[in-house]
Order: C-alpha cells, then sequence, then structure tokens
C-alpha cells in the first residue's frame, strides 16, 4: 500500500468516525445547528492531523481503533479554526476544499456558532471513556490538545497573523516573527497531533520529546508549502482560492526570503522530521513519508 493509499484508508476510517461522533454528540440531526457542523466537518479533507495521531499511536501498539477519539478531537479543532479563519473579518475566503465556505453555504452567524460547537464537541470527545480507559491519560490529552488550540498556542498564531495584516503590527516583520506566528498557527495543532500517540502510548518523555520535535518540523514544512502553493498554485487544483496571500500585503516567509531559499528550509524541515525519528526506526516510515507528502502536497 502507498503512502497516499495509506492516508485514504485511514481518511474514510476517520470520516466514518466523525459522522458517528457528531451523531452521538451533536445537535439534533436536522437543526441548521447540525448541518452546518457537518458542512464544516465532513464530506472532504485529507484528515492529515487525525492520521498523525493515529501512525504516531501505532509506535506504541496502539490499534487505530483505540486512537480513533483522540484522532477525531483533533479534527474538530482543526475544522472550527477554518470555519472561523474564513470568516469575512478573518481571511475571507469563499471556497474551502472545493466547496462554499461554512459562512458562504449558510451565514456569518452560523459559521461562528457552528465553529463554537466543534471547538467545544472535540473536548467532549477526548473527555469520554471511549477515548482511553484510564482517566489520567484522558486528561494528559485534553490539557495537550487545550494548550495547542487556545491562547498560547493556534490562536495566538492567528491573533499575531491578524494583527500583522489588519493592523501593520510589526511594520515590516521579520523571518523571525513569521516562522514563530507559523508554528503557532499552523504548527501547535501539528506537533500536540504527533505527540498525542505518545501520550495515549504511555511514551517516555524522551519520546514524547522526539515526537514533538518531529511534529515540529513537519509544520513548518507543512506551512513553507501552503505559502509556496499560495504563491504557486491555482483554484481548482488547491479547491481554495490562490495568491490571497499576496493580494492581501500578508508578509510570508516565500515574501520575505524568495522561493528558492522557502524551498531549502522546507528541505531542511524534512530532514529534521526524519532525524527526529530515527529511535523509532523503521516503525516510523509512514510518518517520515508523511513529512515527504506535506511537503511535495498540491492542495
Amino acid at each position: 500500500m502507498t503512502f497516499v493509499q495509506r492516508l485514504a484508508v485511514q481518511a474514510e476510517r476517520i470520516e466514518q468516525h466523525l459522522t458517528e461522533m457528531l451523531a452521538k454528540y451533536g445537535p439534533q440531526n436536522g437543526s441548521r445547528l447540525n448541518a452546518a457542523m457537518g458542512h464544516a466537518l465532513l464530506g472532504g479533507g485529507k484528515r492529515f492531523r487525525p492520521f498523525l495521531v493515529i501512525e504516531s499511536a501505532a509506535l506504541f501498539g496502539i490499534p487505530a481503533e483505540g486512537a480513533l477519539d483522540a484522532a477525531a478531537a483533533f479534527e474538530c479543532i482543526h475544522c472550527y479554526s477554518l470555519a472561523h479563519d474564513d470568516l469575512p473579518s478573518m481571511d475571507n475566503d469563499d471556497l474551502r476544499r472545493g466547496r462554499p465556505t461554512v459562512h458562504k453555504a449558510f451565514d456569518e452567524w452560523t459559521a461562528i456558532l457552528a465553529g463554537d460547537a466543534l471547538l467545544t464537541l472535540a473536548f467532549e470527545i477526548i473527555a469520554s471513556d471511549s477515548a482511553h480507559a484510564d482517566p489520567a491519560v484522558r486528561a494528559r490529552m485534553v490539557a495537550l490538545l487545550a494548550k495547542a488550540a487556545g491562547g498560547r498556542g493556534m490562536v495566538l498564531g492567528q491573533m499575531l497573523d491578524l494583527e500583522a495584516e489588519k493592523r501593520n503590527e510589526p511594520a515590516q516583520p521579520s523571518a523571525g516573527h513569521i516562522r514563530h506566528l507559523q508554528a503557532l498557527k499552523t504548527g501547535a495543532l501539528i506537533a500536540a497531533a504527533c505527540e498525542a500517540g505518545a501520550v495515549l502510548g504511555a511514551a517516555s518523555p524522551a519520546q514524547r520529546d522526539a515526537l514533538r520535535t518531529y511534529g515540529e518540523n513537519l509544520g513548518l514544512a507543512f506551512q513553507i508549502a501552503d505559502d509556496l502553493l499560495d504563491a504557486e498554485g491555482d483554484a481548482a487544483t488547491m479547491g481554495k482560492a490562490a495568491g490571497k496571500d499576496a493580494a492581501a500585503g500578508k508578509a510570508t516567509l516565500v515574501d520575505l526570503i524568495g522561493i528558492d531559499n522557502a524551498r531549502a528550509q522546507l528541505a531542511e524541515a524534512v530532514r529534521g522530521a526524519e532525524a527526529a525519528l530515527a529511535p523509532f526506526g523503521e516503525r516510523a516510515s509512514s510518518l517520515i513519508q508523511a513529512a515527504h507528502f506535506a511537503a511535495k502536497r498540491e492542495h
């Protein structure tokens, strides 16, 4: 099975589990809120973050079924963030995964509330008995996800990104500032997804650190690839608008250091991800492939 096939198989499994979680914990089926949450959560996407949860857990003998709740929780956080990011007051996007964004398919207030509901759904799922038999492990997972998603993680990265775009703060962002905000906005949730498998598997502190380091490098590679796609890609291939960063005057690493240097940093990040996985040997082959996939993706 190729990596792309493996990713697709897991995506299908995750999609089914997300459907079940929305039916189990979400609002009444047939309601407007349920429909908007489903639009944001279901029907597309690589399911890359939940894939990382499942594959990192496999390093410690956790079967996919034992990691699905945690994987679903991470995807709920990711999809809530996209529903809010796409709003006119934020990134103002009309297209996501080749479909109208939530506020376009419904309206702004519904998109906001659907995002809020997905955020809280994530913690209901990950705190449930089915997420792990040990309540101490569930508590550690809740703390890990909350830190990655909140005001010292993804949300702070979003804030820094919007301050730079809408308030011109700082007036001339440095490459270091951009790397920092991207490590929070994109990288925090990816790194936590990688570490989550170690938490589920009762890994040693050194093993948790190795997976977090892998995830941090993977997050950097993912974001640089995203910036390159925005600069060079097209909407039909990407499933969302291209060239938006330049149109908004948003500074990116590609903008500051150029495409060639960005590609060099992308390759360095992939090498860093591979090096972090060395202690796991051949067992980590799918995670190594994930780093190469993130760097070479077309959408």
